[in-house]
């Protein structure tokens, strides 16, 4: 089960680089981007990208702690599972609610945002659902950083584990 767990680490750990890497993304598309509305599309279609695939992993992450689990400290299995879900929850209350409702208020602006009064109502929340957006892939983050040291730990343990036996025994390390 060692492999799967690397697998598992690989997957969370693969998505948290994504959306790390997303977040220089969008500091770099609104400081490079001439006009700031380019930048809003580069970084929603980057969102979809990150969020659709938080999705995915989270929901086979879900499915694979199934395996292998009857070994494992059982609270620590349904933090990891909690933490996964917290993920998912994040990533799809972004794409298909935040997402889909800044668009609609995108639509209704005329011109870009960033021309509209500061006391629009419609610029007003858009701001909010902005900030919402923000504070939400930061609790993913944040739960996937934590679910991979949660899995981390739990590979490090099984290792430490099967070397506990004889610590002494050094043909083990250089078996051919």
């Amino acid at each position: 089960m060692k492999f799967l767990s690397d697998i598992r680490l690989l997957l969370i750990g693969l998505w948290l680089g994504a959306a790390v890497f997303f977040a220089g993304v969008a500091q770099a598309a609104f400081a490079v981007l001439p006009q700031r509305d380019l930048a809003g599309a580069v970084v929603g279609r980057s969102l979809s990208i990150v969020d659709y695939a938080g999705i995915v992993i989270g929901g086979v992450l879900i499915l694979t702690s199934i395996l292998g689990s009857a070994r494992v400290n059982k609270l620590w299995l349904w933090v990891e599972r909690f933490l996964l879900l917290v993920i998912v929850a994040a990533c799809a209350i972004e794409e298909f609610v935040l997402g889909i409702w800044m668009a609609a208020i995108r639509s209704q602006i005329s011109g870009p945002i960033e021309n509209a009064a500061a006391d629009d109502p419609l610029k007003i929340r858009f701001d909010q659902l902005h900030q919402y957006s923000e504070w939400v892939l930061l609790a993913a983050m944040i739960a996937a950083l934590l679910t991979f040291f949660i899995i981390a730990n739990r590979v490090y343990a099984a290792i430490k584990a099967e070397t506990k036996s004889d610590i002494y025994d050094f043909s083990k390390e250089f078996k051919i």
